[in-house]
Formats: structure tokens, C-alpha cells, sequence
């Protein structure tokens, strides 16, 4: 257990460790085009960094990725970078490639995988999960460019599974050749005879796509719980979105008293945290591999010198918006998603949504993180479970107030929808102050309303916007109506 002693001596000192870590970026990436622009060899300091370096989105810097996928060397990082982690959509409607570079294959992808086993070997000493096989779910290298030789874009996933380790692909499934199919009509039922067989003792991937896979065994064995199929299964590595709303899914469809889950922060941009204590929810930073973090108040996400802090100067129950800076060649990078700290020795996080993932139309401030636990919580107290879901703001009429409409999936429907309208709209109070607050007596804003999506719909769209894979959802939470109305139009159909 040298890397948890390792861990444990670096987390109680993120000044140290994080400076140590931004001045390596800052020596490697000086003579790149970053470099030069900024003049990386000037700066000898997190305090000089952060005067001299703007923080950007995605928009600022896809010309210069785009420049990397053709080819150039030393543009955000030394030499030539041959892999792209295609993700989600900006909000000018083009997906995001995201530079994997050989030393965030190494030192960061690949090490946080290894570190989330080590921690969960150190909480659980007695686990057996190497006498079986790792299940691990991923996407394919389907993408929407016409690429030189040797570069590949695809999902995360994907190019992980491509680059392992040979030895890795002893004590895992699929074979490459299924793992990376594009077609999700071949690949489901191909996963599902290439693991019926298999001892599978550890499973990690998307919690809504596995469930899927899952679901799929349980119809063609006719098993109740999937620990009929794999008796020797014992934990789920679960991250990309969050998992309370499949929690009671997962419930039912497992043996309780075997089953553990581990969430981990693995984003296309970088391995960032992990669950390290039994109980706890939120989950450890992880500082030391080749990624620097910066934690962007609330309100100052789109400045381009905002009041940014340091991992040693956050403070415990703060939102912030989180920007990273990797051996990736990702600078100031500004990756969409709000944490909330809720301990600081060692820094431990929860992810509490998307910066453009929210619903703000009325004062109310909703967030992902908000509407994931009281979905939870209706489903829990009605006995129903919800497949997926989105929402988004109904304005006001002449006659009506505005409201919040919400489009679900389920896969066990309530008995009575205005009954969980009801629930589903006082536990949003109970989370968010702000949205009751807007609720208060009715005079600013209605009652949610609820649409019931047909099944497969979800899937359906992901597929029709080319967006369907392992590692790809549709937003939970949208501030305007444009992805709501173009699944109520199919719904419809």
C-alpha cells in the first residue's frame, strides 16, 4: 500500500504539492506556442501565473486543437499529440475534442484508474477482486472529422481501453474488438454474451449505460439480480453522471449485502477525485497527478481574471467553479462543472453540477445536484424508479406563472403522476431555498409539471444528435427550451 501512504502524507500538504505540480506544467509546456505566448519562462509563481494567463472555454482554444489534430507539434504541450477524447457539445452545437497527450495517458488517466483500486483495496482489505474479471463499459472511436494518419478521436473510454496496458486486458472484458464497436445494435447484445459467462467481480463505467447491459442479462437469463449471473461480484466503479437516481434501480436489481459502490471524478479532461471513505460522499482530490486545480467563486465563471483559488485556500461548505491547468496542455481551462468543498485536510469534494447545466429563469437557482437528491427522494418515498430525466423553464403567459417542466423516463411508473408532481416539487423546497422561496404561496412560481417520456427516448435522441455512447447524456438541467422541446417533439412522435 505505497501509493496510500503516498497519498496520505501529499494530502495534508495541497500548497506544497499543487505548486510543486504547476511549476512542472509551466517548465514542460515553455517552449510550446503556450509558452511563448505567455512567457511561461517569466512566470515563478501560481500568483504571477494566474495575473499573466487568462482562464478560457472550450471556444477560446479550438483553433489551436484543431491545429494539434492536424498535426502540429508543441502547440499546448511538447510534441505531437495523436489522441482526442471527443465530449459534449458547446453551446455553439459542435462537440469538444479534448487533447490526451502521452503524459496524461500516464500520469494522470491511467494512474487515477490505479489509484481509485488502491483506495478501495485500503477500505475494503478483504476484497477478492482479482480472482474474476473487471467488466469495464466504454464508447467507441466514432467521430464526425476527417482525420490525418495516426490520430484518433473518440470517447474517453475509448481511447483508454485502446492504449491499456496489455496485461490489463488479462483481468478485463470485452475483447477490443467489441469494446470499440460503434453500432450500440451490435455492441449491447455482443457485451452481453461476451460477460454472461465470465466471473465478473468488479464493474465500472456510466451508471444509466450499465444498467442498461444489465437489464439485458437479467431478460436473457431470466435471472431477478444480476448476482444470480455473477455471484462473485462485489463492487461497481461508477462516474460521468450522478448516481442517486438509479441508487434504488440498482437496489432491486442486486444483491444488497454484496454489492458496494465506489464514485469516482473522471472527466475527458482528467482523473480528479475519488471516494475514499466508507459513508462519506464526497470524494478526495487527487493532487498529484499532473494537473493543477483552481477553484472559481460563483459569479465570476466567464471573467478572464477571476479571484481564483488555489486547492490550499478554498473554504469548507463554498461552491466554486472549477478550472484546471494539465499535462494535457489544458491551461486555465475552465471545464464547466461546480464543486462544493466539504472538507479541507484532506480536500474533499462533491460535484454539485454544470456552470451551464441549471435552470435560473425565475431567481431560483436550481441545480443539477439539487434535482438529482429530490428525484431520488420521490422515487424512494413512492416506491417508483426513474430511468432519466431532463427539465427545463416554462415561462409565463398572460394568465399562468412560470413553472419548471419536467421530461421522465421511468422505468417503474408512479401510481398517481400528480401525486409525484406534488412530492417531486416539495423536496426541490427542501434542497433548494431559492426555488422555494420563488414558491412560496404560489405568487411567483408555479408547480412543476411532469411529461412522460416513451421508452427509449433518451436513447433515441442521444442517437439522432450522434451523441449515443458509453460516456454521453443528456443535460439534467437546461436554462431555455431548446433540448426539452426537440425530445417533446419525438416524444410526441
Amino acid at each position: 500500500m505505497r501509493r496510500i501512504n503516498t497519498w496520505r502524507t501529499k494530502s495534508l500538504c495541497p500548497e506544497k504539492v499543487q505548486r510543486a505540480q504547476l511549476a512542472w506544467l509551466i517548465n514542460r509546456a515553455s517552449r510550446t506556442l503556450q509558452g511563448e505566448n505567455f512567457r511561461y519562462r517569466s512566470i515563478s509563481s501560481y500568483e504571477d501565473f494566474r495575473k499573466k494567463v487568462p482562464v478560457v472555454q472550450y471556444p477560446d482554444i479550438r483553433h489551436l486543437v484543431e491545429r494539434m489534430i492536424k498535426g502540429e507539434r508543441d502547440i499546448l504541450w511538447p510534441g505531437r499529440t495523436s489522441h482526442f477524447a471527443q465530449s459534449s457539445g458547446t453551446s455553439d452545437g459542435k462537440s469538444k475534442y479534448i487533447p490526451i497527450t502521452a503524459d496524461s495517458f500516464r500520469r494522470t488517466h491511467y494512474q487515477g484508474g490505479f489509484d481509485v483500486v488502491a483506495h478501495y483495496l485500503n477500505l475494503y482489505p478483504d476484497s477478492r477482486i482479482f480472482d474474476g474479471k473487471s467488466f469495464i463499459l466504454g464508447g467507441s472511436y466514432a467521430n464526425e472529422l476527417t482525420l490525418p494518419k495516426n490520430v484518433v478521436v473518440g470517447d474517453l473510454s475509448a481511447n483508454l481501453i485502446d492504449n491499456i496496458n496489455p496485461l490489463v486486458n488479462m483481468v478485463r472484458i470485452p475483447s477490443k474488438r467489441i469494446a470499440l464497436m460503434e453500432d450500440w445494435n451490435e455492441k449491447l447484445p455482443a457485451l452481453v454474451e461476451a460477460s454472461i459467462k465470465r466471473d465478473i467481480t468488479n464493474i465500472s463505467g456510466v451508471p444509466s449505460w450499465f444498467l442498461t447491459v444489465i437489464k439485458e442479462i437479467l431478460k436473457k437469463t431470466g435471472a431477478s439480480t444480476i448476482h444470480e449471473v455473477w455471484p462473485n461480484l462485489e463492487v461497481f466503479f461508477h462516474g460521468g453522471i450522478s448516481f442517486e437516481p438509479y441508487r434504488e434501480t440498482y437496489s432491486h436489481i442486486t444483491d444488497s449485502a454484496k454489492m458496494r459502490y465506489i464514485e469516482t471524478y473522471n472527466a475527458s479532461e482528467g482523473f480528479f477525485a475519488v471516494r475514499t471513505e466508507i459513508g462519506d460522499p464526497s470524494m478526495t482530490l487527487l493532487t498529484d497527478l499532473g494537473i493543477f486545480y483552481e477553484f472559481v467563486p460563483l459569479g465570476q465563471e466567464n471573467d478572464k481574471y477571476p479571484d481564483a483559488k488555489g486547492a490550499w485556500e478554498v473554504k469548507a461548505g463554498e461552491t466554486y467553479s472549477l478550472v484546471i491547468s494539465g499535462c494535457n496542455g489544458l491551461w486555465r481551462y475552465a471545464i464547466g462543472d461546480t464543486v462544493t468543498v466539504t472538507d479541507t485536510n484532506p480536500l474533499k469534494i462533491v460535484i454539485a453540477g454544470r456552470t451551464k447545466h441549471f435552470i435560473n429563469a425565475f431567481g431560483e437557482e436550481l441545480m443539477v445536484h439539487n434535482a438529482e437528491a429530490a428525484i431520488a427522494r420521490t422515487c424512494s418515498e413512492l416506491g417508483c424508479e426513474v430511468l432519466n430525466f431532463t427539465a427545463a423553464p416554462v415561462y409565463a403567459g398572460d394568465r399562468t406563472r412560470g413553472r419548471h417542466q419536467w421530461l421522465i423516463e421511468f422505468a417503474d411508473t408512479p401510481k398517481d403522476l400528480e401525486t409525484f408532481a406534488d412530492l417531486l416539487d416539495r423536496n426541490i423546497q427542501a434542497e433548494n431555498s431559492d426555488y422555494q422561496a420563488k414558491r412560496s404561496h404560489g405568487l411567483f412560481l408555479d408547480r412543476l409539471s411532469i411529461v412522460t417520456a416513451k421508452d427509449g427516448l433518451f436513447e433515441e435522441w442521444l442517437a439522432a444528435t450522434g451523441k449515443l455512447g458509453g460516456q454521453r447524456k443528456v443535460p439534467r438541467l437546461s436554462n431555455d427550451r431548446h433540448i426539452i422541446d426537440d425530445m417533446l417533439k419525438m416524444n410526441d412522435q
